[in-house]
């Protein structure tokens, strides 16, 4: 499988990602999220859950079954998820170190 096919993901579903590293329902992940941004990214209800369904879709997500609450969905990364989120991971160090290099006159990038 060519897991490049998933990159480069965007910044609330990296958000998304990060917060699943341990398993999260709904609005723990809205907090965890806004947290993690410092409060730059503040997921709407209807965002998150569209985004989830989509993460469900393409395996990177799979949803937990609660047993003490049926109406609350708990959701965990996947191992493939884990893999595109560290492969998102080294992707936006990459854009880093370039940025830097360039930023700080090194034409040799």
């Amino acid at each position: 499988m060519n897991l490049n096919q998933h990159l480069p993901l965007t910044e609330a579903t990296y958000y998304i990602l990060l917060s699943l590293t341990q398993p999260l329902h709904g609005y723990g992940i809205m907090q965890n999220v806004k947290s993690l941004s410092n409060e730059r990214v503040n997921l709407a209800p209807g965002t998150l859950y569209g985004a989830l369904d989509n993460l469900k879709k393409q395996k990177l997500i799979e949803l937990l079954e609660d047993e003490g609450d049926s109406r609350r969905k708990v959701y965990t990364l996947t191992n493939l998820g884990r893999q595109v989120m560290e492969l998102e991971y080294q992707r936006l160090q990459h854009l880093v170190a370039i940025s830097a290099a360039v930023l700080e006159g090194d034409t040799n990038q």
